[in-house]
């Protein structure tokens, strides 16, 4: 019989602790069968996040623990390489880069911010 994938939501953060262009609130993943760093941010009054990996060599990208936006506010960048992304998207806005970052869905309810396994994205301790 073949395992079938259920989605869980998991509770992350309280929404008052991601700030518009601010720091991030990280978090454990297990991707593709590895343990990774992902991150949520606010941008935009909307919550988003991603792996914690750049797209040009998967290495993490903040600058300072829980801090991935450029002097502007308006790129998530990678301190290694200066890659730039798009904060909503992940999509890769300049610099070295292959592609865009890894996305995970995140939703806002009750003032609480949750995040969605998917069939490759899971808890650590799943």
């Amino acid at each position: 019989m073949a395992d079938t994938f259920e989605p869980q939501v998991i509770p992350l953060c309280n929404s008052q602790d991601l700030v518009n262009s601010g720091e991030a609130v990280p978090f454990d993943v297990v991707y593709c069968g590895q343990t990774c760093l992902a991150f949520a941010i606010r941008y935009d009054a909307q919550v988003y996040a991603y792996l914690n990996r750049c797209s040009h060599v998967p290495m993490e990208m903040d600058y300072q623990p829980n801090r991935f936006f450029d002097l502007t506010g308006h790129w998530l960048i990678c301190a290694t390489h200066g890659a730039t992304y798009s904060p909503r998207t992940g999509a890769c806005q300049g610099g070295p880069c292959r592609g865009g970052l890894v996305k995970i869905e995140v939703s806002e309810r009750d003032g609480v911010v949750h995040w969605h396994t998917a069939p490759q994205l899971h808890p650590v301790n799943f």
